[in-house]
């Protein structure tokens, strides 16, 4: 079976379209980084290293120092798919993060993005 195309692209390539998405609807990128951070455990100095190699989305989900347990908490539908029930492991934190990300841009108070 091959792999998603989503698996191998980079990270960066992506992280510039959700910067843009997050910037557009008056979010930062500090903010959007506090969100990655949250979800994968990254330092920001870990995630700019990541970003500036040009990881892709597999290794990068796959060396994750600490994916955030409370992730699970994350629930919707993202590009018309309801990520909870995302059956593929990979696929499924790329899903969490799509929510993330939208959840930003819609305005969503940090606390309840970062499920505090």
């Amino acid at each position: 079976m091959t792999k998603h195309r989503i698996y191998t692209t980079s990270v960066a390539s992506v992280y510039k379209h959700y910067v843009a998405k997050a910037e557009k609807k008056g979010r930062t990128q500090a903010e959007l980084d506090e969100v990655i951070r949250w979800l994968t455990g990254y330092t920001q100095t870990q995630l700019k290293k990541n970003l500036d190699a040009g990881t892709d989305f597999e290794t990068f989900f796959g060396k994750a120092p600490g994916l955030n347990p409370n992730r699970s908490l994350i629930k919707g539908v993202v590009c018309g798919v309801r990520v909870e029930e995302v059956e593929d492991p990979l696929m499924r934190e790329i899903r969490y993060l799509d929510k993330l990300v939208d959840e930003l841009a819609k305005g969503k108070a940090m606390e309840k993005i970062l499920r505090a």
